[in-house]
């Protein structure tokens, strides 16, 4: 069911005199609600069920608590798509609507934690207006709103890169509403601050946080140390966790990942280690993140085999290096040529009982291509499809530019409608066909893309292709391409003309044609 449906749920289902089955003796809601709630939990709750249970709700004579519609909803609103209901927030959302027309009866009074539930189904959607409808409804039936639902609030206002709102009701809204802001309320709109890149924001409010009384947690400073780390400011960064020392809050995993990431990507090498053995002898468990970190850092400096020895380590450690660990090692293969090594990396994925992702299969054919072994490239995008991985537009640019750097065209036009057959849409065949001196495919080729709705490249693409030409000192083919900026129904701009008598100049023809100037 669509979320934008939600609002009109809110008034539907009125009528339940002739729909509703007779009123059942001995039913125990608590069993029935407990059954539902676990079934929900493992995705086999049918929306059909789940208005059955709630229409036999409505029926009892006397007044059910309240907890056990909210523990289903609450379930419902955590459930991941499932075939069984497919999106659980839009039912938790549409039985709340039946509940609001039953409670009438007072069988059930929905509590501010139900309009809670129904605010966070909301902000999971990225509905942040129902979520508002929601706290605003709550208001307005005299609930009390408590610091839970407030939290919710300003995690959807966050969300949606609204952090100076969600610090108005932080600062101001809470306390009128008779809401003390704990730490969970501070740290989600420091959160919300640093992902708006406002890192001067974020860290007033957290001093804010602690002249108010409130003592930051791990999850505080981790927000804190890790924004710190992405912004390179690892000065700062190690003064907070002096500080997360010093009051008394322990550093995890997550918190010295941050400051490997931040050091090693910043070159700092021996930075990184030094966190590393921090974290070690603070009886902190390194995880499959953190050694893939450092095989990112060694890969990037053409340290590959080193970066294997940190692969064997993991599976030594007790940890199975995941898809992100493969990719890494099996690019820093690739970049250093070590070809052999690569794909004897790759056959130990099948032992391993790990399956390569598009992103693996792409490593691969690119290292294959650009070694100029087109046939192994193509072994593996075979394989590819064989194992139910559909290329993607990286697939096939790579595979479309081998083939034209070998002057196989042919071929190159036959991946090219596989490509737009499956939908995917770029300019690298005609790229390939432009530079390769054959304008009269490129030509064909954008027809055929306008032909099936594909748009054509934009002027830009047109302008890299003629840039490249006239560097190589092929500027006939260069003015070529006007003719098929032309075909497009395009109309060349002043870039256009700079390029072309650019590209004269280089070949020391200094006089351009005057009818180019004419156009």
């Amino acid at each position: 069911m669509s979320l934008l449906r939600l609002r009109l749920r809110l008034h539907a289902r009125r009528s339940y005199s002739t729909s509703h089955p007779p009123r059942s003796q001995g039913w125990d809601p608590h069993a029935a609600f407990a059954a539902a709630t676990e079934r929900a939990r493992s995705g086999n709750l049918t929306s059909e069920d789940a208005h059955k249970l709630f229409d036999q709700l409505l029926l009892q004579a006397n007044p059910v608590n309240m907890r056990l519609p909210n523990d289903l909803l609450t379930a419902l609103a955590r459930a991941p798509a499932f075939a069984a209901c497919s999106n659980g927030p839009a039912l938790a959302v549409a039985l709340f609507s039946r509940l609001s027309q039953g409670a009438r009866q007072r069988v059930v009074q929905p509590t501010a934690c139900t309009h809670g539930i129904l605010m966070d189904c909301c902000c999971n959607a990225h509905r942040l207006d129902l979520a508002l409808a929601f706290f605003a409804r709550l208001l307005r039936t005299g609930l009390k709103a408590g610091v839970i639902e407030v939290n919710t609030l300003l995690k959807g206002l966050c969300r949606a890169k609204r952090a100076h709102e969600a610090l108005d009701i932080l600062l101001h809204r809470m306390p009128e509403l008779g809401c003390t802001p704990n730490v969970v309320a501070y740290t989600t709109v420091i959160h919300g601050f640093f992902k708006e890149g406002q890192v001067s924001k974020a860290c007033n409010l957290f001093h804010e946080m602690a002249l108010q009384g409130v003592t930051p947690d791990v999850v505080t400073y981790n927000s804190v140390i890790d924004a710190l780390c992405k912004a390179r400011a690892m000065d700062k960064a190690e003064y907070f966790l002096g500080q997360m020392v010093d009051d008394g809050v322990v550093p995890d995993n997550v918190t010295y990942n941050s400051l490997i990431h931040g050091y090693s990507f910043s070159g700092h090498w021996k930075e990184a280690v030094r966190v590393f053995k921090q974290m070690t002898s603070r009886r902190v468990t390194a995880d499959v993140h953190t050694y893939n970190m450092f095989m990112t850092f060694l890969c990037k400096h053409g340290r590959s085999k080193e970066a294997a020895g940190i692969f064997d380590t993991m599976a030594i450690k007790g940890l199975k290096p995941d898809n992100v660990s493969y990719a890494i090692l099996l690019h820093g293969y690739a970049t250093e040529g070590c070809l052999v090594d690569m794909i004897n990396l790759f056959n130990s994925m099948e032992r391993d009982c790990i399956l390569p992702d598009c992103r693996i299969f792409n490593i691969l054919i690119n290292a294959y291509a650009k070694s100029g072994k087109l046939d192994k490239a193509m072994l593996i995008f075979n394989e590819m499809q064989k194992q139910g991985v559909s290329p993607n537009a990286v697939t096939y640019s790579t595979v479309i530019d081998a083939f034209c750097k070998k002057g196989q065209l042919d071929d190159a036009m036959i991946k090219f409608n596989q490509m737009i057959d499956t939908g995917i849409r770029q300019g690298t065949t005609v790229y390939g066909f432009c530079t390769h001196g054959d304008l009269v495919k490129a030509k064909e080729l954008l027809t055929e893309m306008m032909n099936k709705g594909i748009p054509p490249p934009d002027i830009k693409f047109f302008h890299s292709i003629m840039q490249n030409l006239g560097t190589e000192g092929r500027v006939i083919e260069a003015r070529d391409v006007l003719g098929l900026i032309a075909h497009i129904g395009m109309r060349p701009n002043v870039c256009t003309f700079n390029i072309l008598s650019g590209g004269y100049c280089l070949s020391a023809r200094w006089r351009m044609p005057q009818k180019y100037l004419m156009i």
